[in-house]
């Protein structure tokens, strides 16, 4: 038995250098593939894994003069490890004939896209690595590469690599001892020989130093790295910050009083709010869902003048229960008297960023799964009805499991505004009385300039619905969107939050619109909460075109499976009306929150009997088979031609039924269809909107680019803003200039 151990222990150490090699270049390449981190799904990495050290094991098994058979056995072992790990449906009827067998062979190895592919790769890598690699230089250059691949990616991605970096340089050092030890043998036999006999005294002092060197090194996080790429020292060398392009790092927004700027995404601390933002377009999480919604975080109810807080003012948080699966969730209101659109969301998380509560459409019915449908729900999840919040009980930084994916049902109210003009904002109950106080708070050091600019803008209203939607109008027509405000227009007069936004800046994002009309709502004695979440995000361009457009006539639920990103973080306001509850206001310029509207009842077409229809004709068939023939082959013509008329003269005709349908369109409607043809033209001349730009962005990045046309590009915009979003009727002389305007911008583009 001594024997035949040894005799295996002398095989696998022949060449035992040649073997360490390819070891260390699995590991290296192991590490180096991290910078994929939230692009490969789990099961890719797995494959990649498996892959790179069966190849390295059987490198380290059979002896490396077997090349071809090496390469056979590792081919093989890829494709086998590629199959066990991909998500496979495997068929069992097995073929009979030899165009079976190939349809057989087809369905199955299209299902090993793209990890076969991702497999074959890296294993190719680590074969012409391995043949490579035969010098110091070469594995000098090898490691550097790797260790810069991997500062780089650090440093322009939202992912941690330093532990990676560690480990590739730990390798490199293990690499440049192996090849020491190897270079001693070859060139000096007799001291190889004298330093074997005593093999402890050999390598634990090497391997304690590396690992102690290894653990500091990686567990030191306060002191700043020693290895990074050439970009950023000289960077950092000038006293400026590396811009991550990809993403962030999880980090929370800017530190209040900070006059940095924070990365866009679901903000952690409203306390103060302000200061600009730079987007991250680093995808957060997708939706499936069957309506296009918002996605609903958290609300806030108490304002501070400087932001948003959570206070307790004269009422507790009431029914608060745990989580049950399927079990519909409790509600502290009457169900909508128009009545509710049931929206079921898929939400699977992509990041590994973790929140206080789950997303969803509002409101949420019900939690039909978390992270397994065969499973019940996970202790450590609570409903919390009085702000609609699916929370995860004792959320901390610290000590916090979020969810994968999870499934809810939502059931949205539908919108009547006929109905909602009659309704009372509030609650006119007096055992409710307490919910009015609670969110109609606002600070004592509020500006009365900003409770008289409320009441001018709603002055005309006769309902509480009116003013809320004068308010939100106002504020979408006459602010402009800006992710980084000019500060320097406050003059220190004020330093309240509303108050500064309203009257000095008159730029902002989305913090600023809905701030400003919840605290306006409140001084009209309108009940409002302000609410954080994501907008809709965008569905896949081979859906329904391109990812930010959406287009209602193709998909009018806009049902699908949404990529939504740290760009689409979001906030808004909800206003509670008595026999609705909570209703959702856009105040923020350039988005639109996705309502369902009751639906007119259609009027029911008669029914018609075929069969006198079809008794006839075969009468007439059977007298006049000829005439028959003659004729219908002169109505495929006809049909051939007026199809053919139709497919090129589509637009008009779509635009001719939709007249016929909706009867004339309206002045307003005339400006915005100028608008979206003017819209597609500058898409032709290159002028296209990007994924993260409001309309007015778009136009006015357009604008420095044709500075001659910016006065005219302005005149457009404006107009439409307005014909869009304000209740006011265009007349139809202002259309006709608005037309004979668009066509002269359309001439000077061309």
């Amino acid at each position: 038995m001594r024997q035949v151990l040894k005799s295996i222990g002398s095989y696998i150490t022949a060449d035992w250098y040649e073997k360490l090699r390819f070891i260390f270049i699995a590991i290296i390449l192991t590490n180096t593939i991290s910078i994929f981190e939230g692009y490969w799904w789990d099961e890719t990495y797995e494959i990649a894994y498996y892959t790179l050290f069966a190849a390295a094991a059987i490198d380290v098994l059979l002896p490396l003069r077997f090349r071809y058979l090496n390469l056979v056995l590792k081919i093989c072992t890829a494709i086998f490890i590629t199959t066990q790990l991909a998500r496979m449906d495997w068929l069992v009827a097995s073929p009979q004939r030899w165009d079976e067998w190939i349809w057989w062979l087809q369905a199955h190895v299209v299902q090993l896209n793209p990890y076969i592919w991702i497999s074959a790769a890296l294993l190719l890598l680590h074969i012409l690595f391995g043949i490579w690699t035969t010098t110091r230089i070469r594995m000098f250059g090898f490691v550097g590469v790797s260790i810069l691949v991997l500062t780089i990616a650090d440093s322009f991605t939202p992912i941690w690599l330093w532990d990676e970096v560690g480990m590739v340089v730990f390798i490199g050092l293990l690499w440049l001892v192996a090849s020491h030890m190897s270079r001693l043998k070859r060139e000096h036999p007799n001291s190889w020989k004298e330093l074997i006999e005593y093999p402890l005294q050999l390598i634990l002092p090497i391997a304690l130093v590396l690992s102690v060197l290894m653990i500091v090194g990686l567990n030191m996080p306060s002191l700043s790295p020693i290895l990074q790429d050439p970009y950023t020292i000289w960077k950092e060398s000038k006293g400026e910050k590396v811009e991550v392009f990809l993403g962030d790092k999880g980090a929370d927004s800017v530190t209040p009083g900070s006059t940095a700027s924070a990365s866009s995404g679901y903000s952690r601390n409203d306390q103060k709010l302000g200061g600009g933002f730079e987007y991250d377009y680093s995808p957060m999480m997708t939706v499936t869902t069957s309506h296009r919604s918002y996605w609903r975080g958290e609300s806030k109810n108490f304002y501070t003048g400087e932001g948003w807080v959570n206070a307790e003012v004269g009422q507790s948080e009431r029914g608060v229960t745990g989580v049950q699966k399927g079990q519909v969730l409790s509600s502290l209101d009457e169900p909508p008297v128009a009545g509710t659109l049931e929206i079921n969301q898929i939400v699977t998380m992509i990041r590994k960023d973790t929140y206080p509560v789950l997303f969803a459409a509002a409101p949420l019915t019900k939690v039909n799964w978390i992270n397994d449908d065969q499973k019940e729900i996970p202790t450590g999840y609570i409903w919390v009805p009085d702000t609609n919040e699916l929370r995860l009980l004792n959320w901390s930084m610290k000590n916090r499991i979020y969810p994968k994916t999870y499934s809810v049902t939502s059931s949205v109210p539908v919108l009547d505004e006929e109905l909602l003009k009659k309704a009372k904002a509030g609650w006119t109950n007096k055992a409710e009385a307490a919910s009015n106080r609670y969110y109609l708070q606002v600070p004592d050091t509020l500006p009365d300039r900003v409770k008289q600019l409320a009441m001018d803008v709603t002055a005309e209203a006769t309902n509480d619905y009116d003013k809320a939607k004068l308010l939100e109008t106002y504020l979408r027509l006459n602010y402009n969107y800006n992710n980084k405000p000019d500060e320097t227009k406050l003059t220190g007069s004020t330093s309240d939050f509303v108050d500064q936004f309203l009257f000095e800046l008159k730029e902002g994002y989305c913090d600023y619109f809905s701030t400003s009309m919840a605290v306006m709502a409140r001084s009209l004695g309108l009940p409002t909460r302000w609410v954080k979440g994501f907008a809709p995000g965008a569905l896949p361009a081979s859906d329904f075109g391109p990812p930010t457009e959406f287009r209602e006539d193709v998909n009018p639920s806009g049902a699908g499976t949404y990529t939504v990103r740290n760009s689409d973080a979001h906030s808004w306001v909800e206003i509670y009306f008595e026999g609705f509850g909570w209703i959702p206001f856009e105040a923020t310029a350039g988005f639109s929150f996705p309502y369902s509207f009751a639906e007119e009842e259609k009027e029911v077409l008669p029914e018609i009997d075929t069969d006198t229809e079809a008794s006839t004709e075969s009468v007439q068939s059977a007298s006049k088979s000829n005439a028959r023939i003659w004729t219908w082959s002169a109505v495929a013509l006809l049909a051939v031609v007026a199809a053919v008329w139709l497919f090129v003269r589509r637009t008009k005709v779509i635009v001719f039924f939709r007249k016929l349908r909706h009867g004339s369109y309206t002045s307003n409607d005339r400006i915005v269809l100028e608008t979206q043809k003017l819209l597609r033209v500058c898409k032709k001349r290159g002028m296209e909107r990007e994924d993260h730009e409001t309309l007015r962005e778009a136009v006015m990045r357009w604008s420095q680019s044709q500075k001659r046309l910016r006065d005219d590009f302005k005149t457009v915009l404006d107009r439409f803003e307005q014909a869009k979003y304000s209740p006011i009727m265009a007349t139809n002389e202002e259309a006709d200039r608005f037309v004979l305007k668009v066509k002269s911008l359309i001439d000077q583009l061309r």
